[in-house]
C-alpha cells in the first residue's frame, strides 16, 4: 500500500513539474517575443486575435487529449473541421437553414463522423492511426467535392458572432481609460476561484496523507497564474471585452476538466492509457472507452469547424490544414505522456497557448510559414524528449 502511494505521489510530482515548467515556458516565450516585436504582441487587439485565432486549436486539443491519454492520436481532425465547416456554410447560404438548426445539425454530423471512426477502431480492431489517417484523406476529399474547390461565403453576421463576436459590453471610465467592466470582473472572479481551488486541493491532500508543497511554493504558483489571467482580461477590457469563443473555451475546459478528474469514465481513460490489458482484466470495457473517445473527438472537431467558419466568415477547401499537428503538439507540449496515461486538460490548453504564442510572435516578426514549422517541430521534439527523460529518470 505504501509503495502504491509513493508511486502515485511520484507521478503527481512529475506531472506538476511538467505543468509548472510549461507555464514558465509560456511566460518566457511570450516575454521573448514581446522584446523581439517591440511589445506589439502585448497590444490589446493582438491579445484578442491571439485568443480568437487559437480557439479552434484549443477546442481540438481538449478532444485530442483524450486520444493521447490512451497512447493514440486522431489525424483526421483538420479534415473534419474543414468538412463540417463547409456543411454549415452550405446549409446556411444555399438552403437558408436557420443558423441555430444549422449549427446543431453540424454538431450532430460531427458525432456521426466520430461514431464512424469509433466503429472501425473499437469493433473492427483497426489501429486508430490507420483509421484516422484514412479519414483525413476521405474528409479532405469530400470537402473539395461539396465546395467544388471554391470558397463558400460570406456568412451572415449572426453566424460570424460565434467566432468573431463579443459578449455584452459595459464600458466604464477608470482614470481616463475606457475599460470593459465584465472582462475585469471575470478576471477577479476567476482569480478568487483559483485561490479557493488551491486551498481545497491542499486540504484534501493533507487529509489523505499526501505530501503537499510548501505554502511559499503554492503562493508563488498562484501569483503567476493570477497575473497571467488578469493580464489577459485587462488587455481584453482595453479592447472590446470578452470574445464569445472565450466563453465556449472556458465551458469546455471546465466540463472536460471535471470529466477527466472527477468521473468514472475519466478514470477509465487513464486506466486504458496506463495499461490496456490490466484495465480490461479489471472489468473496464476498453473498446467502449475508445469508441466514445473518438465519438467525442468528432463532436469537438465539428464545433471547431463551426467556430473556424464563423471566424473566417466563410468555408474554404483548405480550412483546418495542419490543425491535427497543432492539436497533437499542444497535448504533448502540455505534459501529456507519449505512451498515454498521464496528462491534463489544463496542460493541453497551456500547450495550445504556447503554440499560439509561437505562431503569433513569428508572424509579427514576418517569419515565413516554412521557418515557423521548423520552430514548432523543434519545440514538439523538445517536449517529447523531456517526457522520455523524466520517464527514464523515474525508472532509474
Amino acid at each position: 500500500m505504501t509503495e502504491i502511494s509513493a508511486d502515485k505521489q511520484m507521478k503527481e510530482r512529475i506531472q506538476q513539474l511538467k505543468q509548472y515548467g510549461m507555464i514558465i515556458a509560456l511566460v518566457v516565450i511570450y516575454g521573448v517575443f514581446a522584446f523581439m516585436t517591440d511589445f506589439k504582441n502585448t497590444a490589446p487587439m493582438n491579445i484578442n486575435n491571439l485568443i480568437m485565432q487559437n480557439s479552434y486549436v484549443i477546442i481540438l486539443a481538449i478532444g485530442m487529449l483524450l486520444c493521447c491519454l490512451t497512447g493514440n492520436v486522431d489525424l483526421s481532425v483538420g479534415s473534419v473541421v474543414a468538412f463540417t465547416g463547409a456543411l454549415a456554410a452550405i446549409m446556411i447560404l444555399d438552403y437558408s437553414v436557420p443558423i441555430p438548426i444549422a449549427v446543431i445539425a453540424t454538431l450532430f454530423i460531427g458525432v456521426i463522423i466520430g461514431i464512424w471512426q469509433g466503429f472501425f477502431i473499437s469493433y473492427l480492431g483497426i489501429s486508430p492511426f490507420i483509421v484516422s489517417l484514412a479519414n483525413m484523406l476521405v474528409f479532405r476529399g469530400l470537402t473539395m467535392v461539396i465546395l467544388n474547390g471554391q470558397t463558400k461565403g460570406p456568412l451572415p453576421p449572426e453566424f460570424t458572432q460565434i467566432g468573431a463576436g463579443f459578449l455584452p459590453q459595459v464600458f466604464v471610465n477608470i482614470g481616463g481609460t475606457k475599460l470593459e467592466l465584465i472582462a475585469l470582473l471575470v478576471g477577479i472572479i476567476v482569480s478568487i476561484a483559483i485561490i479557493m481551488m488551491e486551498i481545497n486541493s491542499r486540504h484534501k491532500k493533507a487529509k489523505a496523507g499526501f505530501k503537499i508543497p510548501s505554502i511559499g511554493v503554492s503562493i508563488i504558483k498562484l501569483i503567476v497564474i493570477i497575473c497571467i489571467i488578469n493580464f489577459f482580461t485587462i488587455k481584453l477590457a482595453l479592447y472590446m471585452g470578452l470574445p464569445v469563443v472565450l466563453l465556449i473555451m472556458l465551458a469546455l475546459i471546465l466540463i472536460y476538466g471535471f470529466i477527466t478528474s472527477r468521473t468514472v469514465p475519466g478514470r477509465q481513460i487513464y486506466a486504458v492509457g496506463g495499461n490496456k490489458k490490466a484495465a480490461a482484466l479489471s472489468g473496464i470495457k476498453t473498446d467502449r472507452v475508445m469508441f466514445w473517445i473518438y465519438t467525442n473527438m468528432g463532436l469537438l472537431s465539428a464545433l471547431a469547424g463551426v467556430v473556424l467558419a464563423a471566424r473566417n466568415a466563410s468555408a474554404t477547401p483548405k480550412a483546418g490544414d495542419m490543425f491535427e499537428m497543432d492539436a497533437i503538439a499542444a497535448c504533448y507540449i502540455g505534459g501529456t505522456a507519449v505512451a498515454g496515461g498521464v496528462g491534463t486538460v489544463t496542460g493541453a490548453v497551456v500547450g495550445a497557448f504556447i503554440m499560439g504564442v509561437l505562431n503569433n510572435g513569428m508572424s509579427l516578426l514576418g517569419w515565413s510559414v516554412d521557418v515557423q514549422r521548423v520552430v514548432k517541430g523543434l519545440v514538439l521534439l523538445a517536449a517529447v524528449a523531456v517526457d522520455v527523460y523524466l520517464k527514464q529518470k523515474k525508472k532509474g
